[in-house]
C-alpha cells in the first residue's frame, strides 16, 4: 500500500500562486507515474497533470501554461505549481500514483493505484 499526503493548499485571491506537494513517505515512487486531480462541489473528478518517472508531463488544456508538474525522486515528493490561479480553480487537489500509466489512461481516475486524502485550494474572485 503506497500512502500519499497532499499538502499546500489555502485560500488565494484570483492571479495568485499556491504550491502543493504530494509525499510518499517511505516509499520510493520514481518508477510510479504520478498524477494530479481535482474536483469541485457538485462536479465529478477530473484530470488535471500526470508525470511519467521518464519526465514526460501533460496538462489539462484549462490548467495549460499555469500551472506545472516537477517531481523530487530522492525526497519521493510531487509538486504542483499553480500560478495565475481563476476562481474556477477552487476545488480538492487530489494526488495520485499509478504503477503502469498510457496516454490514454492517464486522464482518467480509474487509472490510478493509490490516491492522497486531497486539500482544499480555494481562489477568491
Amino acid at each position: 500500500q503506497v500512502q500519499l499526503v497532499e499538502s499546500g493548499g489555502g485560500l488565494v485571491q484570483a492571479g495568485g500562486s499556491l504550491r502543493l506537494s504530494c509525499a510518499a513517505p517511505g516509499r520510493t515512487f520514481s518508477s510510479y507515474a504520478m498524477g494530479w486531480f481535482r474536483q469541485a462541489p457538485g462536479k465529478e473528478r477530473e484530470f488535471v497533470s500526470v508525470s511519467w518517472s521518464g519526465g514526460i508531463t501533460y496538462y489539462a488544456e484549462s490548467v495549460k501554461g499555469r500551472f506545472t508538474i516537477s517531481r523530487d525522486n530522492a525526497k519521493n515528493t510531487v509538486y504542483l505549481q499553480m500560478n495565475s490561479l481563476k476562481p474556477e480553480d477552487t476545488a480538492v487537489y487530489y494526488c495520485a500514483a499509478a504503477r503502469v500509466l498510457t496516454v490514454r489512461t492517464a486522464v482518467a481516475a480509474e487509472g490510478y493505484d493509490y490516491w492522497g486524502q486531497g486539500t482544499q485550494v480555494t481562489v477568491s474572485s
